[in-house]
């Protein structure tokens, strides 16, 4: 008899791109063939997009670590096929497998999925329709595993609610062993699938089971409650914290892929959430407390991680990585360490006025053909507004710092859309652009080049901007249009990229929406969206078609400014700070740019 691994070797690998991505079998993998029949438990860590994409994410390979280090379990990886290999894989009626030892993900008993960004949920249909796996939660029975979430959207799965039996709120890597552990309990008694829905979400307060509550509306589709089914059910959801994050779960010996995959580095996470606020930062206001590992720990990891991969990049992540208290005997002690091997030191984009004191300690250890930094909005003012502790000065103080150090081009990350925004927020982004570029002539040779990467504010929940309505698409077409055109006639070294503006209406809808946009999720997901964050499928016109075919209005969800009194659809999940500091927070964003008294204005750009 032909087995699964048999016909993935056969009848697909031959015939795909990047046949690479799909083999299994990488250095460092735990999974081993043999394991999956004996274990006690089966668990599939599945991302709802490429493997190029999932494989960068640090958070599955700790799920996957965690798995594969707990007694009687194993756990094993999935991604979404590319689109050649989903439409092969149909005709050949081959289902989806798990990459590690090729067994039908059908077979587990956990299927275990990151929900990272709105645009992956049309993935998770993916990946269910190609395991087998009914795409309704009420249509499942006693043969099919457990369909948990959770990651950053879990924050409000409410969208995915049709979709998911179980959505973990919170930290990872103690919901997990927590979560491993009493399954193995309800299994070995004999719990059937349907009880251990009910079971795990009364045994612990961060896990939410979306089909035991009731949501009702208003006549003006607003919500009006959200309510348990029955005293199963808690009132509120709290948030899992990771007790120990200096000696959590992670995983010293990472899996090197074979094909190249997007973050091509050893990743450490080095301090978990963020002490700034910036008030549309979803990340900053649900990541609290903050929690960090220490000097000698960082160091510890990274030599095991380079002694077991070889990878000659060493990636220092967190929310801020400038804000970790100490980076600068981090840096020291990383060069001193590392740099004689060839191997360079990576950090996320950097706040100004801490990175100026630690370039010294940077220079020879981070590689210096760019420097990125988040400015996110061009003038004081409103950079004051949103929270954002940069001035000109010290930004224009940073770089020329930098150039000094010898880094020769800057990337400046931008947003445009905030609540009250002005023509002169839009025009600044260029103009702040090529101050920044105009620096570099003071320390040596012409103008830096400058990349202004301007993204579009999506108003997020648990931050004070999730009353906002979201600026038009027009007004995001007519920003690009104003800084390209700015950009060229001045024939400065100033580049500027926008990013998707349709893209970012869709995340704005689900980022805040209910559980009624399941309807169009699986609309569009029928009519072919698929991997929806990449350009080469993403077709928003699909989308289009599928909210007018289920009557729902992107508007509604989008545009719409919330009443400070409107009940959200995630209010029953405990996700960060009180609403009213966050109110407060964000009637202060037009206090500080001259509109008093907290009434919203969407930004319009004059002539």
């Amino acid at each position: 008899m032909t087995t699964l691994a048999q016909r993935v070797s056969d009848e697909l690998l031959p015939f795909i791109t990047q046949p690479s991505q799909y083999v299994g079998g990488e250095i460092n993998q735990l999974a081993r063939p043999g394991q999956w029949a004996s274990a006690d438990v089966r668990v599939v860590i599945a991302f709802p997009d490429t493997y190029t994409i999932g494989m960068s994410h640090l958070g599955c390979q700790i799920l996957y670590w965690i798995c594969n280090h707990t007694p009687g379990v194993v756990g094993e990886r999935a991604f979404c096929p590319w689109v050649d290999a989903e439409r092969l894989m149909r005709a050949k009626r081959l289902p989806l497998f798990t990459w590690d030892t090729r067994q039908p993900v059908s077979d587990c008993d956990i299927l275990a999925i990151s929900l990272q960004y709105e645009m992956g949920f049309t993935g998770v249909l993916t990946l269910l329709d190609l395991a087998g796996i009914p795409l309704h939660a009420a249509q499942r029975d006693d043969s099919h595993p457990l369909v948990i979430v959770g990651g950053p959207q879990a924050d409000n799965p409410e969208p995915m609610a049709d979709f998911v039996d179980l959505v973990v709120l919170g930290d990872g890597e103690a919901s997990m062993s927590a979560l491993l552990e009493f399954y193995k309990r309800l299994k070995s008694a004999g719990v059937r699938r349907r009880d251990m829905i009910e079971r795990i979400a009364a045994e612990f307060d961060w896990v939410y089971a979306p089909s035991g509550y009731d949501v009702t509306y208003r006549d003006d589709d607003t919500i009006h409650s959200i309510a348990p089914r029955s005293d199963v059910y808690r009132p509120r959801i709290e948030r899992c914290q990771t007790p120990d994050f200096q000696d959590a779960p992670f995983p010293v010996r990472p899996i090197v892929p074979f094909s190249e995959v997007v973050h091509d580095r050893i990743a450490i996470e080095i301090m978990r959430g963020c002490p700034q606020r910036c008030r549309f930062c979803h990340a900053g206001y649900t990541k609290r407390p903050l929690r960090m590992r220490t000097v000698d720990r960082i160091l510890e990891m990274a030599r095991e991680m380079y002694a077991t991969t070889g990878i000659n990049e060493l990636g220092l992540l967190s929310l801020s990585t400038a804000d970790y208290p100490d980076l600068k005997e981090l840096a020291e002690r990383v060069a001193a360490e590392f740099a004689p091997r060839g191997v360079n030191m990576s950090v996320p984009s950097l706040r100004v006025d801490k990175m100026l004191a630690n370039i010294p300690a940077m220079v020879s250890a981070v590689r210096k053909g760019g420097l990125t930094i988040a400015v996110e909005a061009a003038n004081d003012d409103m950079r004051a507004a949103i929270r954002k502790k940069v001035t000109d000065g010290l930004l224009l103080d940073g770089v020329r710092a930098a150039y000094e150090a010898g880094w020769k081009s800057v990337k400046l990350y931008f947003m445009a859309g905030f609540p009250g925004e002005r023509d002169s927020d839009i025009d600044g982004i260029y103009e702040l652009s090529r101050k920044v570029s105009d620096v570099k002539r003071e320390v040596r040779g012409g103008p830096a080049k400058v990349t202004a990467s301007v993204g579009w504010l999506v108003p997020k929940p648990y931050t004070p901007f999730q009353w906002a309505g979201q600026a038009s698409a027009d007004y995001f077409h007519d920003v690009r249009h104003r800084l390209r055109d700015l950009a060229k006639r001045k024939r400065s070294a100033v580049v500027v990229r926008t990013h998707s503006v349709e893209r970012s209406v869709l995340e704005a809808v689900f980022a805040r929406g209910d559980r009624r946009l399941g309807a169009a999720i699986e609309r569009a997901w029928r009519l072919g969206a698929r991997l929806d964050g990449w350009d080469e499928v993403f077709d928003y016109s699909i989308w289009r078609r599928a909210f007018d075919e289920t009557g729902l209005d992107m508007d509604f969800y989008a545009r719409r400014e919330r009443p400070a009194d409107e009940v959200f659809p995630w209010q029953h999940l405990h996700g960060g700070a009180p609403d009213a500091y966050l109110r407060n927070q964000y009637e202060d964003v037009f206090r500080r740019i001259g509109q008093p008294d907290g009434n919203p204005s969407l930004p319009v750009l004059a002539g």
